[in-house]
């Protein structure tokens, strides 16, 4: 059999509001061939339309997938316990080459891993990664920045990660509306409804009350109340 890749990759690490999500892909050296002559590449390069298009082909041509979706509540509560943001990715991507490692290459296959590093510091984060797999006999794990533009099965990741994304945010907005946008600080509609919404929703476990946005929000609202 081929040696096999698994790309990993991660969608909403940075929103105020919202789900983190990381991806894992398993493919054969083949189909990352197949997946390149298709456009497979990072999920930022591709509109919404053909993203979705490929996501179904990945899913459809890949060995094994996983899919791991983190809440807000969760992110804050691992922050409040001293576990940062990059801490949080390491845990998700050792439990999604656990995941694959265990269920789906009984044989002892190789697999190269490829993960999209969030940190500066790549030997430690990768590090941090490594304690926490279960078996490394047949692994060869490397931690890049940009992989999701320079490896094919990172950027498969990182379009499932991302359309997960945009499921869940779309679950959010049939419940809250539209007006909440993109979720991310910088999007002017997202500001918007967190201003409006920070106190009436602040327990509906859809912000990240440990970010800045949040906390600036929040005081901001009180001292309104004030005036």
């Amino acid at each position: 059999m081929d040696t096999l890749i698994l790309g990993i990759d991660d969608s909403g690490r940075g929103p105020v509001l919202g789900p983190m999500v990381l991806a894992g892909c398993l493919i054969t050296e083949e189909t990352e061939k197949e997946f390149r002559k298709l456009g497979v590449r990072d999920s930022k390069q591709l509109t919404p339309k053909r993203r979705g298009f490929l996501e179904q082909l990945i899913r459809d041509k890949a060995v094994a997938l996983s899919v791991r979706v983190t809440n807000p509540d969760e992110i804050d509560g691992k922050n409040h316990d001293g576990i940062n943001l990059n801490d949080i990715e390491a845990h998700m991507a050792a439990r999604i080459i656990n995941d694959i490692n265990n269920v789906s290459n009984a044989d002892g296959t190789k697999i190269k891993v490829v993960i999209d590093c969030p940190s500066p510091n790549r030997t430690k984060w990768r590090d941090g990664v490594l304690v926490k797999i279960d078996n490394l006999s047949n692994l060869e794990i490397s931690c890049e920045h940009k992989a999701d533009r320079n490896h094919v099965a990172v950027s498969a990741a990182s379009i499932l990660a991302k359309e997960e994304r945009e499921r869940q945010m779309r679950a959010l907005k049939e419940k809250y509306g539209n007006e909440m946008g993109s979720g991310y600080s910088s999007d002017p509609i997202t500001r918007k409804f967190l201003a409006k919404n920070v106190k009436k929703l602040k327990n509906h476990g859809i912000f990240r009350k440990s970010w800045k946005t949040w906390k600036k929000a929040h005081a901001d609202s009180g001292q309104k109340k004030l005036v």
